[in-house]
């Protein structure tokens, strides 16, 4: 077993080099909250963006990238899917899914190389992110990384909190 077997940070890392992808990994204290870790890294809440893994009902699974301020819209994102079910697994079935524990899921190294679906607000813009392990963020241009995951860009979010249209 490699070390990046063992390594969530040096999965990240290899994949993001392996992409061509240019990251930049930023340590810092572990955070209670999206808006905490917000204030940490000196941005707006926005400028992180969550990794949802989502269940499909056929057991397989898509990364869902949506602006920190934001959540996802379950009308939208399974429109643009073209099914009808999807869902939050448990946080084993999510870690089981991509390696990552929940809170510090991203799709670069994961264990299965599932579909993304990034949200439209994030492109065009240096977004931070998880990075495989608790106390660090990975920062990387939208644009770059979405073109390198063969990403699907539309409109999969709604503000937070509001009821799904």
């Amino acid at each position: 077993m490699s070390q990046e077997d063992i390594d969530p940070l040096g999965r990240v890392r290899a994949a993001a080099s392996a992409l061509g992808l240019d990251v930049e990994f930023r340590e810092r204290p572990v955070a209670r909250s999206l808006p905490e870790a917000a204030e940490i890294l000196g941005i707006a809440p926005a400028g992180i963006v969550k990794t949802l893994v989502v269940k499909r009902s056929d057991d397989t699974y898509l990364f869902a990238l949506v602006p920190g301020d934001r959540a996802i819209s379950w009308p939208k994102l399974r429109s643009v899917v073209g099914v009808n079910r999807l869902q939050l697994p448990d946080p084993e079935r999510a870690l089981e899914a991509t390696g990552y524990e929940r809170g510090t899921i991203v799709p670069l190294g994961s264990t299965h190389a599932w579909p993304v679906y990034a949200d439209e607000r994030i492109t065009g813009q240096r977004i931070a992110m998880g990075a495989g392990a608790h106390g660090y963020s990975m920062f990387v241009d939208a644009d770059a990384l979405i073109e390198a995951l063969d990403a699907t860009v539309a409109d999969i979010s709604q503000v937070a909190g509001e009821p799904a249209a």
